[in-house]
């Protein structure tokens, strides 16, 4: 079933909500590499297709397709992530599930150890946006660019 495109509908939201995206990724110094790796993640944990097949076109720009493909598995490959990335990505996993983490005082302990202030905030603007466009994404099924 053909589904409302959302950013057409609700142009004055949509464009709310790029300019947190535009912020995250041109005003930050968060590395674009990490931005994108972050954006995979919270992707795939909320299941976004749309999303999950532009960010890893983003990735395959910079990194490796091994590394790519283990991303949904990083806890297990330690090696192929710098501990930053590391705390990263966990934290991007404590937000995104944050009805059940509830953002525990651990995992923001962990992740304040790996980032300053600033970035620390800014990262989690960068997973609260993905999670947001993930929650219009999916249910308004945004197109992915793989072909058959």
């Amino acid at each position: 079933m053909k589904r409302l495109n959302w950013s057409e509908i609700a142009p004055e939201g949509a464009k709310a909500l790029f300019g947190i995206h535009h912020y995250v990724t041109t005003k930050t110094e968060l590395p674009e590499e990490l931005i994108h790796l972050i954006f995979l993640r919270v992707s795939q944990i909320n299941g976004c297709a749309h999303c999950i097949d532009m960010h890893t076109r983003d990735l395959l720009k910079t990194i490796a397709i091994d590394k790519v493909s283990l991303v949904p598995v990083w806890a297990e490959v330690p090696h192929l992530f710098s501990d930053q990335y590391r705390a990263a990505l966990a934290w991007a996993e404590e937000v995104t599930n944050v009805s059940t983490t509830h953002a525990s005082d651990e995992a923001y302990a962990a992740a304040a150890a790996a980032f300053a202030d600033k970035d620390l905030v800014d990262l989690t603007l960068a997973i609260a946006a993905m999670n947001a466009f993930n929650r219009l994404g999916s249910p308004f099924r945004l197109p992915v660019a793989a072909k058959p």
